[in-house]
């Protein structure tokens, strides 16, 4: 009896350890997160990517769902805060066996760091582009919109709506500087206004890092200049609903002062609809996972991306096109 107790407190104990060290392996650092089976078999993928905003959240719920669907079976990492975590959680996948990694790189810049990691495995990135010397047809590609659209689009919507003017002085609200929406976005609001003739001022440019919260505040900071302004160009939606909400406290006329933004989310549609946000481009999560997912089941079998719908002519993306959203449509993009 003396010795059947020792073996079973040897065995709590090893169980314990066994417990301890499953918990400490679920960080960024690892391919701990949530799964979507494709059922035993099949192809296994890892997605990786930086903390969620609700456009990234949109694309992570769509990924799983359309990954059984190509019988993958697909694990979610936790987010990775570093370019370092995203680089030890690849590392980790391969080791872990997985046959291609679905990224949105923390930094799109460090994407020669994350291909290294991830040694002879494909890596799919999905909405974030890296430059193109870092993509290789059927190995590193990506899989997301053409973003000088987006800018383009919101440009002509304000150009319009004000009257196609001479001159204009406009404010623009960033993302993340390491994104590269937050640069082709806000350069080709510029461009394509300068392309018509009008005089672009510039009156406030800065980073409210895809945050509502941030956009409000940094309204406040600008209303503290005293410089007019003409428009707020955001480069997503949820930063155009913190300007709406800084303009309606501050006492402005929405109609007068257009605030445009950018991914057609569920709150970004209802604000158009209430006459508030004027106009926003939609940007397709569904359309961006399932391109994905479909490009991850070619590469990662040994396969190739010829036949998949949106394949640029140089071999590197999959675009999936944006849509004009304004209020005499949003109620289409709020099914």
């Amino acid at each position: 009896m003396k010795v059947n107790r020792q073996c079973r407190n040897l065995t709590v104990l090893l169980l314990t350890i066994i417990m301890s060290l499953g918990l400490v392996l679920t960080g960024c650092g690892s391919s701990g997160g949530s799964s979507s089976s494709g059922g035993s078999g099949g192809l296994k993928a890892f997605y990786s990517g930086p903390p969620s905003d609700t456009f990234k959240q949109m694309l992570m719920d769509k990924l799983a769902e359309y990954a059984p669907t190509e019988g993958i079976d697909l694990t979610i990492g936790e987010a990775c805060a570093s370019t370092n975590d995203q680089v030890e959680q690849i590392k980790k996948a391969v080791a872990d066996g997985y046959d291609a990694i679905i990224c949105l790189p923390v930094d799109r810049a460090t994407a020669l760091q994350l291909e290294i990691a991830a040694g002879d495995k494909p890596i799919i990135y999905v909405n974030a582009c890296p430059d193109e010397q870092f993509l290789k047809p059927n190995k590193y590609m990506a899989v997301s919109s053409y973003e000088m659209n987006a800018g383009e689009y919101q440009a002509e919507y304000v150009y319009n709506k004000l009257g196609k003017p001479s001159s204009m002085n406009i404010i623009i609200f960033r993302g993340e500087a390491t994104h590269n929406a937050a640069v082709a976005r806000s350069v080709s609001v510029k461009n394509w206004l300068r392309s018509q003739g009008v005089e672009v001022n510039v009156v406030f440019d800065d980073t409210a890092n895809w945050s509502t919260d941030q956009a409000k505040d940094l309204f406040r900071i600008f209303q503290k200049t005293n410089q007019s302004f003409d428009a707020i160009f955001c480069n997503n939606d949820d930063m155009a609903l913190g300007a709406v909400e800084a303009l309606k406290e501050a006492g402005y006329d929405l109609d007068k002062y257009p605030v445009v933004g950018v991914d057609a989310t569920v709150a970004g549609c209802e604000s158009i609809a209430k006459g508030e946000m004027q106009f926003t481009v939609y940007q397709s999560a569904d359309g961006q996972a399932q391109k994905a997912i479909q490009l991850t089941k070619a590469l990662a079998s040994g396969g190739t991306a010829d036949g998949i719908e949106g394949l640029s002519e140089n071999g590197f993306y999959i675009w999936v096109p944006f849509e004009r959203v304004d209020a005499s449509n949003v109620k289409d993009y709020m099914k």
